[in-house]
């Protein structure tokens, strides 16, 4: 009876796990499924979670992953605007934004088939845009006149534009330039044309530095004649004052000419006896003869 009882207990929690196997279905946390009932998808995409469903062949379920996948896009040899041959290499990070129009766009969902539909269109939108610009804009002497993230920016915008136009339910989430290559037929044509371009650039620096060498002498000779043109200015102003003091003393001396004379003897006394000195002198020359007075008055003599 024990044995009849584990055997009944064992087959039935076999057909409960096989009833759950047919009318359940787990949807992982990095994924969204889309059910199709006889074919045509039913309600929205199940988030992650236990989901019930009828049996095959009422009801499939598809599953997705919804994280990025990448890959990069093979060497394709491209003709630049200005005719030439540039060799580049594509990546970029895509993922499923919607499993029900993926679902539609792709026979059973397949990713591989979304895969090569992608890299159709990327290869597409690289040669349009790289035909849109010069070779200057991606081997450049000057740093500054490279346009790699303008490129790059375009040739996204053309594929995303493409996959939302198509309903392929794919988003890209990121793309760039991974590798650029010239054949060797025209790689010394260009190394020619990076020489010519940087002698420009020389020559355009040195130019640059003689316009600014010729502007800062004549700044230098501005501010020079400026200064010399004030200090003429009050070397003038003072030489006026001068004469005009000089016209003042002449004026006094013409009406008193032997208080002017007393003036100047006192003044150049006054000068002498500036400094502590000790004084020899002849009391009869000038300015020290008016000490001959003092001397001949004062006592002892």
């Amino acid at each position: 009876m024990k044995r009849n009882s584990i055997t009944l207990i064992t087959a039935a929690v076999l057909i409960i796990i096989f009833v759950l196997l047919l009318f359940t279905f787990q949807v992982r946390q990095s994924e969204k499924a889309v059910v199709t009932t006889f074919g045509r998808i039913t309600g929205a995409p199940r988030g992650p979670g236990l989901h019930l469903r009828w049996p095959w062949p009422i009801q499939q379920v598809y599953k997705f992953d919804e994280r990025i996948q990448n890959f990069q896009d093979t060497f394709n040899e491209t003709l630049t605007a200005d005719r030439i041959n540039l060799i580049t290499s594509v990546y970029v990070g895509w993922n499923i934004s919607n499993p029900a129009e993926f679902l539609n766009s792709f026979k059973e969902g397949s990713v591989d088939a979304a895969r090569g539909q992608l890299e159709s269109i990327l290869r597409s939108a690289n040669q349009i845009v790289v035909g849109n610009h010069p070779l200057a804009d991606f081997v450049n002497a000057d740093p500054a006149q490279l346009k790699f993230d303008q490129i790059q920016r375009e040739i996204e915008q053309m594929v995303q534009g493409e996959l939302q136009t198509n309903n392929y339910g794919i988003q890209i989430q990121f793309l760039g330039l991974k590798q650029l290559g010239l054949p060797d037929s025209v790689t010394q044509a260009v190394f020619d044309r990076m020489k010519s371009e940087r002698n420009i650039l020389i020559s355009q620096a040195q130019n640059q530095g003689q316009a600014k060498a010729i502007e800062i002498k004549a700044n230098a000779d501005r501010q020079a004649s400026e200064t010399l043109t004030a200090a003429r200015a009050e070397a003038t102003r003072i030489q006026g004052e001068g004469e005009a003091e000089a016209a003042k003393t002449l004026r006094i001396f013409q009406e008193n000419p032997e208080l002017e004379v007393f003036l100047l003897r006192i003044e150049a006394l006054q000068q002498s006896l500036n400094q502590k000195a000790t004084l020899i002198f002849d009391q009869r020359t000038p300015p020290f003869d008016l000490f001959s007075g003092i001397l001949t008055n004062a006592p002892g003599h």
